[in-house]
């Protein structure tokens, strides 16, 4: 899932490379999204490049590769020529979740418990704008403890040397503090969350991924929320 700004800049840049073979400048994103600056683009070019939409290509100007759309959108039903952004629909940031269940307490004989599955989330999708719950999963109580939980399906590889897979889901425990080496579910100025290391940098915060591809993003305190933190992980064999 893409946030609604994630969404209207991917099919922004999808009908100009239609309509011209040729990505827009980030100033034309900027004004097609009516962003204050281009540093908001670049959080979102970031982004959509983590969660496996889109593609830089390396040592060209203005080089884009759209590799897919949302599953939402076929190829059929992409925006005609003329597309504004701001007419694209959709419920994302809107709509809050139904709330983490608390973890039941363990029986003797070492009961499961069900927690919700929210979504998927880049190695992301804030929190806050995932429309509901898509279904729950059974883990070992002693694996998230007492607490509220919620579970996360991982797309993107930002995360792999953390043991962190695309496929895997991740257990997280909600909270809104972490200790520095933590992994944490992050929002990004209320738009954009992602799978990360939590770090220091003196006054700001570090959010660093484990794959030397990608780099550590700083931010100022106020524009980093903790939305909770890793506490599990399943992983499916096919």
């Amino acid at each position: 899932m893409l946030t609604r700004k994630q969404q209207e800049l991917l099919l922004f840049i999808h009908e100009r490379m239609k309509e011209s073979g040729v990505p827009p400048s980030f100033d034309e994103m900027k004004d097609a999204l009516d962003l204050a600056s281009k540093s908001g683009i670049h959080r979102l070019i970031t982004a959509l490049e983590e969660r496996g939409f889109i593609r830089r290509l390396p040592n060209r100007a203005r080089a884009l590769e759209v590799i897919k759309l949302p599953e939402a959108y076929s190829m059929s039903l992409q925006p005609k020529r003329g597309f504004s952004p701001s007419v694209i629909q959709g419920s994302l940031g809107v709509q809050a979740p139904a709330p983490p269940v608390a973890a039941k307490p363990a029986a003797a004989n070492g009961d499961s418990v069900s927690i919700p599955v929210m979504g998927r989330i880049a190695a992301g999708v804030p929190i806050s704008a995932i429309q509901n719950n898509t279904h729950d999963i059974s883990v070992p109580f002693e694996m998230v403890g007492s607490g509220e939980h919620y579970a996360l399906e991982v797309r993107g590889d930002s995360m792999i040397e953390a043991g962190i897979l695309d496929g895997d889901t991740v257990i997280i425990r909600n909270t809104n503090t972490a200790s520095p080496g933590e992994i944490i579910v992050a929002l990004v100025d209320d738009e954009e969350a992602t799978l990360k290391r939590f770090r220091r940098k003196g006054a700001s915060i570090a959010l660093e991924a484990a794959n030397p591809a990608y780099e550590t993003r700083i931010f100022g305190p106020d524009r980093v929320k903790i939305q909770g933190k890793l506490v599990g992980l399943i992983r499916r064999y096919h």
